[in-house]
């Protein structure tokens, strides 16, 4: 018999250490498989800008179980119903979109725990507990379950020290896509204006006492972060991955190609 899940993301965030990952929105097995086994801390899979449904992700999650990289799941909004359901097929981290405020925080936290200190319904049989077969997994699982969340917008970076205030919360990512486009940059992070503000909340979300994480498209861009203090990094994603290298590809064989 199996013992409660325990959540080695959750571990290594306390611990202060360096989580280098990569985003997953493939919608594929195969794909989480393969990545799983490259040497990435993490992977996020993406529910909320991918075609995604919880019944589609709890095989993407069983299949990147073969690798040694943590699973972490967005959520497709900061919804306790569907928390509750990522939390049920085995995600022991989430990172909950688009959160503006300190009330919103605590929102997302109490979807994930238990009562009395949260509002997370009881199930019996669910990947989770393996299947019941977890001894104490009730009692246990509050204290393995990790909250990140995601500021995306100028007005939730202004609040940023509340947010991150939150009991519960255990790292605050910063989404430079849409947190651009709310500082009027849209499609544009690399703005300067934009990559100050990055700067700037890596040392205030330290300050807070809290895990900071962000996303990069690029490995120059992820070094870069790194070195301002982000601690959970997605150093990739991997549609461009596949696109770019196979673009390359066909520029080198046809070079004619676009």
């Amino acid at each position: 018999m199996t013992g409660a899940p325990l959540n080695g993301f959750k571990a290594r965030l306390r611990d202060g250490e360096t989580q280098w990952g990569i985003w997953n929105s493939l919608a594929s097995p195969v794909a989480a498989e393969a990545l799983s086994l490259v040497g990435f801390d993490w992977m996020l899979f993406d529910t909320e800008h991918s075609p995604v449904e919880v019944a589609g992700l709890m095989p993407i999650l069983q299949a990147a179980a073969a690798g040694t990289a943590s699973a972490v799941a967005r959520p497709a909004w900061n919804d306790k119903v569907l928390i509750k359901r990522l939390l049920d097929i085995g995600v022991q981290t989430l990172l909950v979109p688009f959160v503006e405020t300190a009330e919103e925080a605590e929102a997302a936290v109490r979807a994930t725990r238990y009562p009395p200190n949260g509002i997370r319904g009881v199930a019996g049989s669910t990947r989770a507990s393996r299947f019941g077969m977890a001894p104490g997994y009730l009692q246990k699982a509050n204290d393995e379950i990790c909250v990140l969340v995601q500021i995306e917008t100028s007005g939730a970076l202004s609040r940023l020290e509340e947010i991150a205030s939150v009991e519960g919360v255990d790292g605050v990512f910063i989404g430079p896509s849409d947190l651009s486009a709310s500082m009027g940059f849209l499609g544009n992070p690399a703005a300067p204006e934009v990559q100050d503000a990055i700067r700037e909340a890596a040392g205030r979300i330290v300050a807070s006492g809290k895990a900071p994480g962000i996303l990069a498209t690029k490995a120059e861009d992820a070094l870069r972060y790194h070195e301002w203090g982000y601690r959970f990094v997605a150093s990739g994603v991997d549609i461009p991955l596949l696109v770019n290298a196979a673009q390359s590809m066909l520029r080198q064989v046809r070079p004619q190609s676009v």
